[in-house]
């Protein structure tokens, strides 16, 4: 028997009217379809005259029910994935479906349409030609702050998704490790109060210090300053000993004389000073 196959379908973010020709026949056509929560879905599904049977898939069933699913799939049945809003796998448990398919060489195809990052990133007036997609901050105050110092030198623009609980408490975060960088706030995308504003963390963190945060948000953060980067690496390098500096650039693959050539410059000595700093170090 010919195993069937997994399909991503997109749905509507807000705006039902988003929702693509190609998503509806193939929710028709699907002999199953797997969702975030069946009684959304079923909302949605009944406004399109939908009627297929329905499988739950979220966080904490993801590894038993991804297994009914890829059985369902290879039994030979046509199984469409799709999430309480947008496109499913993306800061949602369809990842690890997905990840699950690849190895049981189960078939998946992506059917585009909705999918809040990007719509948010394109009406932000941020940097658009490169970015980096960092999804939800971890409740985990560890885990948040590891997060936050692996990208705070990041130049990309870095797009975040946050709950209307949990986002002042981001924002304060954000003002730690990124300073007052331009901030652009998008919420209820695609829906009656859809809002975006291009502000500054500082700006924001007063803005929702008097008014109480509605709604689901994208927050769009400006990268670091490369310029910025460079100087402030710049500084940090030139109170580093001779000695120190030059080991640092071999750590990361710099040849001896090329490593030397840089510290003399950046230092400003010769390259028979650095090389004098070397022997030093070298006799103790």
């Amino acid at each position: 028997m010919e195993a069937g196959v997994l399909y991503l379908c997109a749905t509507p973010i807000g705006n039902l009217d988003d929702i693509t020709v190609r998503c509806l026949n193939t929710l028709r056509d699907c002999d199953l379809i797997a969702c975030e929560d069946t009684r959304h879905s079923k909302k949605l599904l009944t406004h399109f005259d939908i009627h297929k049977p329905l499988t739950s898939y979220f966080e904490h069933n993801r590894k038993e029910k991804g297994l009914y699913i890829i059985n369902e799939i290879k039994s030979g049945k046509n199984v469409a994935l799709i999430t309480d809003a947008g496109t499913p796998a993306i800061s949602d448990p369809g990842e690890d479906l997905v990840k699950m398919c690849i190895e049981e060489g189960v078939r998946v195809v992506p059917v585009p349409g909705s999918v809040a990052l990007i719509n948010a990133l394109i009406i932000s007036g941020q940097n658009t030609s490169r970015f980096a997609f960092e999804g939800f901050l971890s409740m985990n105050k560890k885990s948040r702050i590891e997060h936050l110092e692996s990208v705070k030198d990041d130049p990309h623009t870095l797009i975040f998704y946050e709950a209307p609980h949990k986002l002042t408490r981001t924002l304060a975060d954000m003002k730690k490790y990124f300073g007052n960088r331009s901030l652009s706030i998008v919420r209820e995308l695609t829906k009656i109060h859809e809002e975006c504003s291009l502000t500054t963390i500082d700006e924001a963190i007063e803005f929702y210090g008097e008014n109480t945060p509605k709604g689901e948000y994208v927050l769009i953060v400006e990268g670091k300053n490369p310029e910025e980067f460079r100087l402030e690496q710049k500084e940090k390098t030139e109170q580093l000993p001779v000695s120190q500096h030059v080991k640092m650039l071999m750590e990361n693959g710099i040849d001896k004389k090329e490593a030397m050539k840089i510290v003399a410059k950046e230092h400003g000595l010769s390259k028979r000073d650095v090389y004098s700093e070397l022997l030093k170090e070298d006799d103790k």
